[in-house]
């Protein structure tokens, strides 16, 4: 099983290489920061700069046929915070480093199986604040049963993470940051915050499940049924 991982050189991208390595999958992670290629033990790397649509053609000519491909860019937390006060240069950052990317990959890839996005929560949250996010987010969810039906037999499907601990939440002090986690783990039924690990596990469901395509996978610890 030979599987692509775009953006899977840090937080939930990095734990479902490893992951789907120690299944005995051949992985390919991209990223652009090089500094992060040394967490990459178990698959091969390669520097693609997603938003640059020449180099992401160039890297999937170069890698040919592939049975998966996960997309698990990130912006960061760009355009957080009230819409009011919100730069629309930052929400269209945005949609600029994730969607977009998405689709430009989805259009070069060589893919045989599966593709499978990593949206979040946010996009059926109602939570202030999250404005930007929601909007890119649920952009990605909604384009996922178009695409199963225009790409099948590839099957197209999303996980939905909710609160994860992972490097996403770095633009808060250490101390705001567990604090946070506290607060979200107490209102969840499992009452803990996510790991990365936890949607890894759900992305390898999804590359496994055959007969799933179409589907919008959450991995919130019950927060979008609460």
């Amino acid at each position: 099983m030979r599987v692509v991982i775009m953006g899977g050189t840090s937080g939930i991208g990095l734990a479902a290489a490893e992951l789907l390595a120690a299944r005995d999958a051949e992985v390919i992670v991209t990223g652009r920061d090089p500094e992060k290629f040394a967490a990459v033990k178990s698959a091969a790397a390669e520097r693609v700069d997603g938003t640059d649509e020449e180099a992401v053609a160039a890297f999937f000519e170069r890698t040919g046929e592939i049975d998966h491909l996960v997309l698990a860019f990130s912006p960061g937390a760009v355009g957080m915070g009230p819409i009011g006060q919100a730069r629309l240069a930052d929400v269209r950052a945005a949609f600029d480093g994730k969607l977009f990317p998405y689709l430009s990959a989805i259009q070069h890839a060589k893919v045989t199986g599966s593709i499978t996005f990593v949206s979040a929560a946010s996009a059926r949250a109602a939570l202030p604040g999250t404005t930007a996010l929601a909007a890119v987010n649920g952009a990605i969810e909604r384009i996922v049963s178009p695409l199963a039906a225009e790409l099948a037999p590839v099957r197209v499907n999303a996980v939905a993470p909710g609160v994860i601990d992972t490097p996403w939440w770095s633009f808060l002090p250490d101390e705001h940051r567990e604090a946070q986690f506290a607060e979200a783990a107490g209102g969840l039924a499992v009452k803990r915050v996510g790991t990365a690990e936890d949607v890894a596990e759900a992305i390898a469901y999804l590359i496994g499940a055959s007969y799933v395509t179409g589907t919008i996978l959450p991995v919130d610890g019950g927060f979008t049924v609460a």
